[in-house]
Parts: C-alpha cells; sequence; structure tokens
C-alpha cells in the first residue's frame, strides 16, 4: 500500500537548532515507520554549509541512516533523493534554494517524493518552502518581504519563527489582511506542523510552550491543539 504523502514542517528547532532537545527529530523519524531510515539533507538555503551538515550528522548519526544532496557542486545525482525515507531541508535563503532546484529540476524530484510517500521535513526555509507562500528575510538583511512563489505542496501561507524575531508576527499578520499573500498557519520554535496530504494533521512541540496558529483572512489568530512531546504518556 502506497504510503500518503507526508511533510513534516518544523517552525524551528529539532537537533540542529537545539542538540540537547531531540523530541522532533525522534518524532520526524518515527514518520518513515522503519528501522534507521534514510535521511537525507537537502543544505542548499545553507549554500551547503560544511558547519550544517556536520550539524546535521551530528543530530542523526547512531539514529538514522544521513546523507546530503550538494547543488553547489555536482558529484551526486538528485535522483538520490528518490531512494530516502525522509528528505530534510536546512534553514537559510528560501528565494535562493527555490531558484536552484527550478534550474537543476530538484523541485520536480521532490514532487515526485512526495508523491511516493517520502516525509520531506525541514525547519525555517525548510519549513516554508513546502507552501504556496509566506514571508522571507531572503531578500533584504533583516527585513521581511511577501514571497508568493513557493513549492505549493501545502495550500495557503506559512511562517516559521513565529515567536523568534519580533516583526514577524505583525508583518504575517500584514501580509495576510491585506490579501497580499493567502491565509495560512503560523508556528513558533519547537512546533511541528504534520501534513498528511494537504491537510494538516496534527501539530506538535518540543517545548510545552510552543504553540501554532491558523491565521484568517482577517489576520485573526484561530490557536491549534498541540501535543508537547515530553509529556508522560
Amino acid at each position: 500500500m502506497q504510503p500518503e504523502p507526508t511533510i513534516f514542517a518544523l517552525g524551528g528547532g529539532g537537533g540542529m537548532m537545539e542538540p540537547d532537545n531531540p523530541l522532533l527529530d525522534d518524532f520526524m523519524l518515527s514518520l518513515a515507520d522503519v528501522d534507521a531510515p534514510k535521511i537525507a539533507l537537502l543544505p542548499t538555503a545553507a549554500a551547503d554549509s560544511d558547519n550544517t551538515i556536520r550539524r546535521f550528522y551530528d543530530a542523526f548519526v547512531g539514529k538514522a541512516r544521513p546523507s546530503y544532496l550538494p547543488l553547489y557542486r555536482r558529484d551526486r545525482p538528485a535522483e538520490m533523493l528518490l531512494e530516502q525515507d525522509i528528505i530534510f531541508v536546512t534553514g537559510g535563503n528560501t528565494v535562493n534554494a527555490l531558484a536552484i532546484w527550478r534550474a537543476h529540476g530538484v523541485d520536480t524530484i521532490l514532487r515526485q517524493c512526495w508523491e511516493k510517500g517520502i516525509v520531506l521535513a525541514g525547519i525555517s526555509a525548510g519549513s516554508l518552502c513546502w507552501f504556496h507562500g509566506g514571508i522571507t528575510d531572503s531578500f533584504r538583511v533583516k527585513e521581511m518581504d511577501p514571497l508568493l512563489d513557493g513549492l505549493g505542496f501545502l495550500p495557503g501561507s506559512h511562517c516559521p519563527h513565529y515567536d523568534g524575531e519580533p516583526q514577524r508576527r505583525p508583518l504575517y499578520t500584514r501580509f495576510v489582511s491585506s490579501g497580499t499573500i493567502p491565509p495560512g498557519v503560523a508556528a513558533t520554535d519547537g512546533a511541528g506542523l504534520l501534513y498528511r496530504g494537504t491537510t494538516l494533521k496534527q501539530v506538535v512541540t518540543s517545548q510545552a510552550d510552543a504553540a501554532a496558529w491558523r491565521v484568517d483572512e482577517q489576520g485573526q489568530h484561530h490557536p491549534l491543539p498541540a501535543t508537547w512531546l515530553g509529556r508522560d504518556t
């Protein structure tokens, strides 16, 4: 039976951002439903940074079978992504990542991965990229602008790091309420959004105070139920 298309979008957190808190990483690995899943890093948004790749391996060696796809130097085929159980996209410059993926046909391969049931995941830029749009600091230093050409696997807009930078909430609310970007979902650091197909099924958190909201056409915020993964069961 074909696995359902799955995206796990992190507003912030995970082992690469909070190495002493593996809760979101462990939840993500469980989505593959296999022992020691194959997980590939797509570090394009971070310009294939060696430090980013090192932190990825530090987070997942021993739990999974990590690899990565560099696009700034082409030393392996992008089709390797189709052989993974999970693909994880880093933070960084969302606009640059989208442009490079499209130039190399990686956007098409990512859609094939999604339709095949390979878990797509990521943090920050790696969270925003799956949606139609949102806001981004990719164009200007310390300034936020609308992003209108995400991959569009998921409907609407998205804003990660909702509590991490003071300008994000007012700007996202303004751009949504003005119709510049469509309504969508905002998530704080430590919150993960689990989509099956194009439906948001669950919000999980690595911190008791992390949260997510639906933001409607008027810019009104509607809290989403969230499960803290640290809670005793």
